[in-house]
């Protein structure tokens, strides 16, 4: 089966001005976006040139600035108005290019594990719900149906002890390393924790914790926030971990045609590794794959 093309069924498309016939990105627009979240969105795979000066209607120059319009011309306000569906010409007065940033290759994780069973039950502990769609936790030690998800994932821990992110982290645990603090994890349903891992949808730390969905919202949880509980916590998830999430979900969701959507669901007797070789970026996904099963058990840095 191919991959799911993460542009088809876009509504919202991007261009930049000085060739309106080639799309550089776009989004499928579900609700809550607004024109400032188009703004700040663009402005992660999309890279200015140097400062922008650029003329408003009362030809006062406006620098480090540059002003998105419409099929008609019109200004698009950054402000919180719900954002159309349409085209959308960026208009700068210096060259743009698309960001070359390779965000990081990820597809459903499942993982149990020796180093994992503490980072586990941290998150439970904390969180006792789903934080994005507010399905409670019970009791009777029965969590059929939650999922302990990893913000940044383990598969990339070389990656993360390289780019020091454990300084993000206050709440260290006894085993694990800081990849697996309770800072890193959200308690997920287990549909959730699948379309959080490949980035069908976010978390914006930067817009008071909004929701953006960028697929179809089957779940009904487009342009809501996150649990207040959680934000409450003194072991919430860091916001540069949750951050990173949302730069990597533009990446892969808005910049050009997208990244790939992985096949998971083999059928029993499948031919699993073939099949990823013949898929695209067959050696990224090995990767992953590979190294996200190990984590669970060994500490790869070492």
């Amino acid at each position: 089966m191919p991959p799911l093309n993460r542009s088809k069924g876009r509504d919202v498309h991007i261009f930049d001005a000085s060739d309106r016939n080639t799309s550089i990105g776009g989004l499928i627009l579900t609700a809550g976006v607004t024109n400032a979240n188009l703004y700040a969105m663009i402005e992660i795979f999309v890279i200015f040139d140097g400062e922008d000066i650029l003329q408003n209607e009362s030809s006062i120059a406006i620098e480090g600035e540059y002003i998105l319009r419409n099929e008609s011309s019109i200004a698009i306000e950054k402000d919180d108005s719900m954002l159309l569906p349409g085209n959308y010409y960026i208009h700068s007065s210096r060259p743009i290019k698309i960001n070359n940033e390779a965000p990081l290759t990820r597809t459903i994780s499942q993982q149990t594990g020796t180093r994992v069973q503490a980072f586990t039950d941290a998150v439970r502990s904390r969180d006792q719900r789903c934080v994005i769609t507010g399905e409670e936790y019970l009791g009777n030690d029965d969590w059929v149906g939650f999922e302990a998800a990893h913000i940044f994932p383990l598969a990339y821990e070389q990656h993360w002890t390289d780019h020091n992110y454990g300084c993000w982290i206050s709440s260290i645990p006894d085993r694990g390393g800081t990849i697996n603090s309770v800072q890193n994890g959200l308690l997920l349903e287990s549909a959730i924790h699948q379309r959080f891992d490949i980035y069908m949808f976010s978390i914006n730390p930067d817009d008071n914790y909004k929701i953006i969905c960028f697929s179809r919202d089957r779940k009904g949880i487009a342009g809501k926030y996150l649990d207040r509980r959680l934000l409450d916590d003194p072991q919430r998830p860091a916001d540069q971990l949750l951050r990173w999430h949302f730069r990597q979900a533009v990446l892969v969701n808005m910049k050009g045609a997208g990244e790939p959507v992985f096949e998971h669901d083999f059928p029993p007797g499948s031919d699993i590794v073939g099949s990823i070789l013949e898929g695209p970026k067959a050696a990224k996904r090995m990767e992953f794959e590979l190294f996200s099963r190990l984590a669970t058990q060994f500490d790869l840095t070492e």
